[in-house]
């Protein structure tokens, strides 16, 4: 599990999918006066160099972040996201890609906060580091799901909690399942995105009927794919599941998906999805 490093993978499709929604969600929650709360429970470092070394092995950027940024017809609802990713890029050139925490700080009002937990000790102290003397982002060495216990519920009513394993362990379908069970127990009026790889489609069912067998309502199911199924040689689409979506979110996937699956896919394979996997 620590051997995980994302700056491996740092502005790949799956980043540019991920990010691109939690833009939106947290677009959602600041159009309200109260504060909100964010928790992301699989932080990383929140920065990354894509001329380091690592980012440059497999170089996942080129066929992610780098195919939009220098495009001139980006969407309405992708631009706030590509403006996140141009603040790190003041000199024009893409080298500095923002993970989540980066976006998500971006959006934080000066009543809202941030908790952050990485597992990876070197991890959480470079993130320590990117938000040191920061009063309204919290870093934190801790498991994720972990975390779900120590925050939850939080004191505010309304927030985000961002879920976005590594899938680097077995049965970690089930371990993604039971958490989300935990933390809606404990706070059921709460947004939740979690983060997931499409593999076969054996485990796709089975983690969809886990799902559904918590009880939970609302749950919409956002899916990209940029390879074709049954390509097992590298990752070739991922997924959000999203409890309590915000008003608004399900018709602006429906008009950021297909756009990003024409610009990121490879010769037109995959494909886009949204549905409600649990209804109201």
């Amino acid at each position: 599990m620590l051997a995980y490093r994302h700056l491996f993978h740092a502005g790949n499709f799956a980043d540019v999918f991920k990010h691109a929604l939690l833009t939106r969600l947290l677009i959602a929650l600041g159009k309200k006066d109260k504060p909100f709360f964010y928790l992301d429970t699989h932080a990383g470092i929140g920065r990354y160099d894509l001329n380091h070394e690592w980012a440059q092995k497999l170089a996942e950027h080129r066929d992610g972040i780098a195919r939009l940024w220098e495009r001139t017809d980006i969407p309405g609802p992708l631009e706030p996201y590509m403006a996140c990713v141009r603040a790190e890029n003041a000199g024009g050139r893409l080298r500095w890609y923002p993970g989540s925490p980066r976006i998500a700080r971006a959006f934080l009002r000066p009543g809202d906060r941030a908790e952050l937990t990485e597992l990876n000790r070197d991890d959480a102290n470079a993130l320590g580091k990117l938000f040191d003397g920061d009063r309204q982002v919290h870093v934190h060495l801790m498991d994720g799901y972990q975390a779900l216990k120590a925050f939850l519920p939080p004191k505010e009513r309304r927030g985000l909690v961002l879920i976005d394993s590594s899938f680097d362990r077995a049965r970690e379908f089930a371990r993604l399942t039971d958490a989300l069970a935990t933390a809606h127990r404990r706070w059921a009026s709460g947004v939740y995105a979690l983060w997931y790889p499409l593999m076969d489609g054996t485990a796709m069912h089975a983690f969809e009927r886990g799902v559904v067998a918590t009880g939970i309502r609302r749950i919409l199911k956002l899916e990209l794919s940029v390879l074709p199924e049954g390509w097992n040689e590298s990752l070739r689409g991922c997924g959000l599941l999203l409890v309590n979506p915000p008003y608004g979110l399900e018709d602006e996937a429906r008009k950021m998906l297909p756009w990003l699956w024409r610009t990121l896919s490879e010769e037109r394979t995959g494909g886009t999805e949204v549905r409600w996997v649990v209804p109201e």
